[in-house]
């Protein structure tokens, strides 16, 4: 099994033991707590390297190094409406910035379906495992780079 973050191994665990409304309630809360791409890391419009074109959200990523060899990750989510992906977002943010990048390179996309559940439809996992994939990109490169 994938070694995770302890964050986010935490966080799963958590998601575990509610139902699908408390679930909702949850990531509506972890949405609430986006903020924007800061404007030293992006300004619009931004680059599209950084879009994740599978995203119906218009999602954006962008990964920023840190001394100590680990990254932080920061998004856009143009879509006002776009919760999950939002929620999504922040839960990477807290869980995965700051996290060796070998850890975060593994990351499986299950994880998605652990944290929103298993009825999540087809075009709102494919954005959402998109996010994930420019991160776990992020961090294959920041390895590639020797770190």
């Amino acid at each position: 099994m994938t070694e995770l973050p302890a964050a986010l191994t935490s966080l799963i665990e958590d998601f575990k033991f509610v139902d699908r409304q408390e679930r909702s309630m949850l990531l509506i809360e972890f949405a609430d707590q986006f903020e924007d791409v800061p404007a030293r890391i992006a300004e619009r419009p931004f680059p599209e390297e950084n879009h994740v074109t599978r995203c119906e959200s218009e999602a954006f990523v962008w990964a920023e190094d840190r001394p100590d060899g680990t990254q932080d990750y920061w998004f856009a989510v143009e879509n006002p409406q776009g919760l999950s992906a939002k929620a999504w977002a922040v839960i990477m943010q807290q869980t995965l910035s700051g996290q060796p990048p070998e850890v975060v390179a593994q990351v499986p996309p299950d994880v998605i379906f652990d944290l929103f559940g298993k009825e999540l439809s087809m075009g709102k996992g494919q954005g959402l495992m998109g996010m994930l994939d420019h991160v776990n990109v992020a961090a294959r490169r920041k390895l590639k780079a020797g770190a």
